[in-house]
């Protein structure tokens, strides 16, 4: 179904074609291009409520700057999707997130006018940052650097080491602060507080009303003037706020907070921001959602809800008669509840994920027991690792992708001191549609390395809750346990829970002649490739190994003894992954076999939908079955056919 612009959205194919419109017709461009991004969201799926909360400020920066010789940097990237309209992307749009089309968030490859590649938060005042003091460099001092930061991830550590470190240079930039109280979950902490504080000061409201606009003017007069009346303004500030302003205090020129929904408002704004010298700080107060009342009420669900009727705001669930196998993180969620009521020393912890990992269903039952963070993956980990020194078992869950950004705590703070705490990685493998920033390819390769921690992943719900369980074992030191995005197999997994042998490997079935060994949930690929084998006349055995260290070296004994051809599978990176896991095995015991390495290959892997991208890479069930041909010898009734 093609899905038609309104009549002024239709001829926008660059920004340069949005200068030519009168700026009475900016709001009207505003609202085509909000119920443009409504029509093809609801239809093709992907992020919706964060663009719609930046549509006037999207449009307001590309009527003002000159991109992209002016740099605009979106930080994560899910409220890009009116600059991708507005920047030449409009006819591809409805290819967004889907194998071979658009990505989901701003791409350097994909456009000129993105330019920085994101998808975690919190990384543009840097990268602004770095091409400001670049172009200072190069002498192209008209050339204008724009960051645009929401509240959620200006918690993380990485955006106030760029601001501290940007207060100090003189270089050109911008950084908007998105102001919607939200990251994916409402957000949390002091600098929510300290936001909301500013928002509400009625007399701050009032001075700081045209300040940009007169700061200006006086600049044109000469430095002595304009450096008095800074002055002047800092002292009224101070008094007006009651306390010294964050962003000021860092030598950061704070204007704010505006409306950020004010598209005539924003312009003129801008355009004078663009004559003052130094590191600028525009706040600015949006809704997200804004512009569709079922996106504005639950901000949440509506972040990213699939297909909806946008008429009736009905959110399309495939529907089935028969039962359907849970989402792996909802059933860490209740398992986790069930885990801490028999256990007091349980804890929870998440970093700004807690309706992604389903931290929320603890934090809803025992809401002095589970803790959101916000975008702070390193403090999640030391934090954890405190809570751990005085007894408590901590689960701390995070991302896949995310926990790059905490290897350090990881193993200064957990390892080296040996302490109990359970690392859950939600999303490992391949993620999907969120695309190579998101794929959790390199935990199996980068935790496996790390002396004391043991690493898990469970084939199934039932394993999951097992391994959950025996983490929280005393004395179990350090543990992780790492499981998919998406639905399991299990529609009845509700079992009884029981404690795994560490470094314990399952046999799935016996065969003959070759092995399959695989780890985590794409095992329950090679079981299907097992099934299309047999009929062929190719009996495989298959081993579940369940732990990438400590390695199940008996199970692996038995393996190198029996069959001379192997298959290892892992939704992970090959290279140090636990296929190179079995080879150092197979050298170390001076083992002979050929051995084939299935898993994610030493490439960036596009997004796509999962099976997709498994088929892509080459380890889903029929890759499986192919490499099992090529090695295995056919039984036929009359004898045997190589």
């Amino acid at each position: 179904m093609e899905i038609e612009a309104g009549k002024l959205l239709r001829n926008i194919h660059t920004p340069a074609d949005i200068k030519q419109l009168n700026e009475r017709d900016l709001a009207e461009l505003c609202r085509e291009l909000r119920q443009y991004i409504i029509d093809v969201v609801s239809v093709h799926g992907g992020h919706f409520a964060a663009s719609l909360g930046v549509v006037e400020l999207t449009v307001a920066l590309h009527y003002v700057l000159n991109t992209p010789y002016d740099q605009l940097v979106w930080d994560v990237g899910h409220q890009a999707y009116g600059h991708k309209i507005l920047t030449g992307r409009r006819e591809q749009f409805h290819t967004n997130r889907i194998l071979g089309g658009l990505s989901g968030f701003p791409k350097r490859d994909e456009s000129e006018y993105d330019a920085f590649g994101v998808g975690h938060s919190s990384t543009s005042i840097s990268a602004a940052l770095g091409m400001a003091v670049a172009s200072h460099y190069k002498g192209e001092t008209n050339r204008q650097h724009v960051a645009v930061i929401g509240d959620g991830a200006m918690t993380a550590g990485m955006a106030f080491e760029a601001l501290n470190h940007a207060g100090i240079e003189q270089s050109n930039l911008l950084v908007i602060l998105n102001d919607n109280c939200m990251s994916i979950d409402p957000n949390v902490g002091a600098l929510k507080e300290y936001l909301t504080n500013i928002t509400t000061s009625k007399p701050w409201n009032r001075f700081r009303d045209d300040i940009a606009h007169v700061l200006t003017k006086i600049s044109e007069i000469g430095p002595d003037a304009l450096g008095l009346v800074k002055k002047i303004e800092k002292s009224i500030k101070g008094t007006l706020l009651k306390n010294s302003n964050l962003f000021e205090s860092l030598n950061f020129r704070y204007f704010g907070p505006v409306d950020g929904h004010d598209v005539k408002r924003l312009v003129r704004t801008l355009n004078d921001l663009r004559d003052i010298p130094g590191p600028k700080l525009l706040h600015c107060i949006t809704v997200k959602g804004k512009g569709y009342a079922l996106a504005e009420k639950d901000q949440t669900t509506w972040h990213a809800p699939g297909l909806f009727d946008k008429i009736t705001g009905e959110i399309k669930k495939s529907k089935t008669d028969k039962p359907t196998a849970p989402k792996y993180q909802d059933v860490f969620g209740h398992t986790l509840v069930e885990l801490a009521e028999k256990n007091d020393k349980i804890m929870g912890i998440t970093p700004a994920m807690p309706s992604g990992s389903s931290m929320n269903i603890m934090m809803k039952a025992m809401p002095n027991r589970a803790f959101d963070v916000g975008i702070a993956e390193q403090h999640a980990v030391t934090f954890s690792a405190g809570l751990a020194t005085q007894g408590m078992v901590p689960f701390c869950n995070i991302y896949s992708s995310f926990m790059q950004r905490a290897y350090d705590q990881v193993i200064h703070d957990v390892a080296v001191q040996n302490l109990q705490v359970v690392f859950c990685l939600d999303r490992a493998g391949i993620a999907g549609a969120d695309g190579p920033t998101h794929h959790g390819a390199y935990d199996m390769a980068y935790m496996r390395c790390i002396p004391n921690l043991t690493v898990s992943a469970p084939m199934n719900e039932e394993e999951l809750r097992n391994l959950m369980y025996t983490a929280q074992q005393d004395g179990r030191g350090p543990f992780v346990i790492r499981y998919p995005r998406g639905q399991g197999v299990m529609p009845d997994w509700r079992r009884p829970l029981r404690a795994v042998e560490v470094g314990k490997g399952r046999k799935i079935c016996d065969g003959e002649e070759l092995a399959l060994l695989s780890i985590g949930h794409i095992g329950n690929e090679a079981v299907k490739a097992c099934v299309t084998l047999n009929e062929e006349g190719i009996f495989p055995a298959h081993y579940d190994l369940r732990f990438a260290k400590p390695l199940d070296e008996t199970l692996l004994h038995e393996v190198f003894r029996k069959y001379s051809k192997i298959i290892t599978i892992e939704d992970g990176c090959l290279h140090g992954g636990v296929g190179s896991a079995v080879l150092e095995f197979m050298a170390d015991h001076q083992y002979q076999a050929t051995v084939v390495r299935l898993g994610i290959p030493d490439e960036v892997v596009e997004h796509g939908e999962q099976h997709e991208l498994w088929a892509k890479c080459g380890y889903d069930a029929t890759a499986i079955a192919t490499h099992a041909r090529a090695l295995a010898t056919v039984r036929k009734a009359d004898g045997m056919v190589g």
